[in-house]
């Protein structure tokens, strides 16, 4: 029943129950915004990154754009529903609230990003806004928000809870062990799975023999779905089923939304381990804005200049955002210690080399130096 229902979706249907929450227009043009916002906003860290002005690395979701904001757009915000990204989740965090500007700041480690430069990218959380930040990608987040979720449970709030895995981190001991213990304690959590084709440069038959990664929630005794990931209608339904399902009672789904990654792992990634003409047809063929573009047209009568102004309210967003994000100023040498130390809060400056001088001549002069005086 799972599967026909979630093969029903990636088809571009919907049963009775997505009926009863299927989307107002004002809505369908909202998940082309945040879309659009998603990957106007990656294009101008691409152009920072090649300025140099981004520190580290920069991860892109080019071409996962729709699995991002479908799921998170099928969370209840005024609930106290949270979710914890990836790397590749920038669109479910803008669908949370963060802004525009707070991203680039975090990317070129600004002295007034969210972490005051102490981390890079999307690494960042703020609870208040429903988004928890990732310590890791390998699957380490589903225990946490196994545990997060189950915190909703026992106080008995109607609060879910959303993480995403890509599809190398079903292979990996974390996923098994949060997915299992949230399953067994019932938690009212959604497992999304990006099956977005690579676990780096690993391709998936090469990681796991599971023809579906959906499958894998048999063994977990939990519902398990598959859906069109660049579908960001289907995404959407199937994720507010698994939502419902959730705060219902009915305790843990596991999605896998079929995605590709159009980019590598990071921007240095060459892609060189990926066959000749894929990326290219994946773009042509499958990409989801260009996919959403002609349903909104073709289907839901949306006018081409309604679409032009979403485009140029997100380029005015961009724009202005990297004006205020290139003007802030570099993180202060003292923000390093602030939220490590719980009294002080601060250090005197150079304090690492107090003491320096005494430490060798007096204390630390070894016998064989011929000093050692006992």
């Amino acid at each position: 029943m799972a599967t026909r229902a979630a093969t029903r979706v990636a088809e571009g249907r919907t049963d009775a129950a997505d009926a009863s929450v299927k989307l107002s227009r004002e809505a369908k043009l909202e998940l082309y915004y945040y879309m659009r916002l998603t990957r106007t906003l990656e294009d101008r860290l691409v152009n920072l990154y090649r300025q140099t002005k981004v520190v580290g690395g920069l991860f892109r979701s080019l071409g996962q754009e729709a699995d991002a904001v479908g799921s998170a757009y099928a969370l209840d915000r005024s609930k106290g529903d949270v979710l914890s990204p990836l790397i590749r989740n920038l669109g479910s965090m803008l669908v949370q609230g963060a802004r525009p500007v707070e991203i680039l700041r975090q990317y070129m480690a600004k002295g007034d990003s969210p972490t005051h430069g102490r981390e890079l990218n999307i690494h960042f959380g703020d609870l208040e806004r429903g988004f928890i930040g990732q310590i890791s990608h390998l699957g380490d987040m589903v225990p946490v928000m196994a545990g997060v979720t189950l915190t909703f449970k026992i106080r008995g709030e109607d609060r879910v809870g959303l993480v995403y895995a890509g599809d190398g981190a079903t292979s990996t001991g974390a996923f098994h062990e949060g997915i299992n213990f949230a399953a067994v304690q019932r938690c009212p959590l959604v497992v999304i799975v990006e099956n977005n084709g690579y676990a780096y440069s690993t391709p998936v038959a090469k990681q796991t023999a599971a023809r579906r990664l959906m499958d894998k929630a048999i063994g977990y005794g939990v519902v398990g779905e598959q859906a069109d990931g660049n579908d960001v209608e289907a995404t959407y339904y199937v994720t507010k089923r698994a939502v419902d399902r959730a705060r219902a009672g009915g305790g843990v789904t596991l999605i896998e939304l079929i995605t590709y990654r159009r980019k590598g792992h990071a921007e240095h990634d060459n892609q060189s381990y990926v066959p000749d003409g894929e990326i290219d047809r994946w773009a042509r063929e499958n990409d989801p804005i260009d996919r959403y573009v002609r349903v909104l047209l073709e289907r839901d009568n949306v006018a081409p200049s309604e679409l032009q102004a979403l485009d140029e309210r997100v380029r005015l967003e961009v724009d202005s955002a990297t004006d205020t994000a290139e003007s802030s100023p570099a993180p202060d040498a003292a923000d390093v210690l602030t939220g490590v130390y719980g009294d002080p809060a601060s250090m005197p400056t150079l304090w690492f080399r107090q003491g320096v001088r005494s430490a060798i001549e007096e204390h630390e002069r070894p016998a064989g130096w011929g000093t050692h005086d006992g």
